[in-house]
């Protein structure tokens, strides 16, 4: 079962923007073994087998959670002891270090007294985490915790893999009739996985049906990534489909990858002209990522940003849990 939020209150306060952080000093103190280096694509073969130990569910624990968001929150890693160190900066002050929950071989207690080494070296004290996933709260308030902010606005939807797959039951009926009415309007539809061989024919796509969100910094900083991702398909490791009509070409595409037992499908696009297309591309997606693995179970379609088309849409699917996160600040 897939961890469910818990009615418990807590005593916190809400914060609801973001903004890009500010430049990056990379040095070490004599005081501190850790060394934060830029989180590019070169990091990538060092920091997944880190993120592949994580038990979140949470897209900030992927490589496109990331990696795709590393400019804009100014993310740096380091690894000491066998463990990940993520650097960034708070969703409501850009001008205030904050640190992803520590994944690998030390306990949570040792990565602490290694951060707040590593804080008292650069005069960040108090230590804060950012991002912090709902079933870590508690172990942090046990080992000192302060304050903890909750995050409007950026809990993910997670889904059962099976349910986007199927479509089955009386919730999910009029994505079923979408999807019987994209099939029958196209009966020649193609659908098949991404390849470089597409990526300029992708891009072209991307490029005429690209519609902004309602946060326009947003929405750039996304257009700008999911270029780069296009066209660095294979370095990214992730996954995609296309999906196609004849005489008109690509209608939507979508791209993820797996950790876990969990799928996060970090970008989908989709031509909203042609009636059924979101809901076919995501439902044969499903269907294509559990026959390639066998094992998983749900499905991360992220956050919805506070922009309402976005929320609307995520909920429709009926999500098994929407996975909160918090700002944590130590005592």
């Amino acid at each position: 079962m897939p961890y469910i939020p818990s009615s418990r209150q807590y005593s916190v306060v809400t914060a609801t923007s973001r903004s890009r952080g500010g430049s990056e000093v990379h040095c070490r103190s004599d005081d501190s073994p850790l060394l934060f280096e830029p989180l590019t694509l070169e990091a990538v073969p060092h920091i997944r087998p880190f993120l592949e130990l994580s038990k979140a569910r949470t897209c900030d624990f992927s490589i496109g959670g990331l990696l795709m968001w590393s400019e804009y929150f100014n993310y740096t890693y380091s690894i000491y002891k066998d463990t990940l160190y993520i650097k960034g900066v708070t969703e409501d002050d850009v001008t205030r270090p904050a640190f992803s929950l520590p994944v690998g071989a030390s306990s949570l207690s040792e990565s602490l007294d290694v951060l707040k080494g590593y804080c008292r070296s650069h005069g960040c004290m108090p230590l804060v985490f950012s991002a912090v996933p709902e079933i870590y709260v508690e172990q942090l308030r046990s080992l000192g915790a302060a304050d903890i902010t909750m995050l409007d606005d950026w809990g993910d939807y997670l889904y059962e893999a099976q349910s986007l797959a199927t479509l089955s039951g009386k919730k999910l009926g009029k994505k079923r009739n979408h999807v019987n009415r994209f099939m029958l309007d196209n009966p020649d539809y193609l659908f098949e996985p991404m390849t470089s061989a597409m990526v300029s024919e992708v891009r072209e796509f991307y490029s005429q049906i690209h519609l902004p969100l309602s946060k326009p910094v947003l929405a750039d900083i996304e257009r700008e990534q999911v270029m780069c991702v296009l066209d660095n398909l294979d370095r990214y490791g992730f996954e995609g489909a296309v999906l196609s009509v004849p005489g008109q070409g690509i209608v939507a595409f979508t791209l993820g990858e797996v950790i876990g037992d969990t799928l996060y499908t970090h970008i989908e696009k989709i031509d909203h002209l042609v009636a059924g297309a979101g809901e076919t591309v995501n439902k044969l997606f499903a269907e294509m990522m559990i026959a390639r693995h066998p094992d998983l179970r749900y499905i991360n379609r992220e956050e919805d940003v506070g922009d309402p088309g976005l929320r609307r849409a995520k909920e429709s699917y009926h999500p098994v849990a929407v996975l909160s996160k918090y700002n944590v600040e130590m005592g």
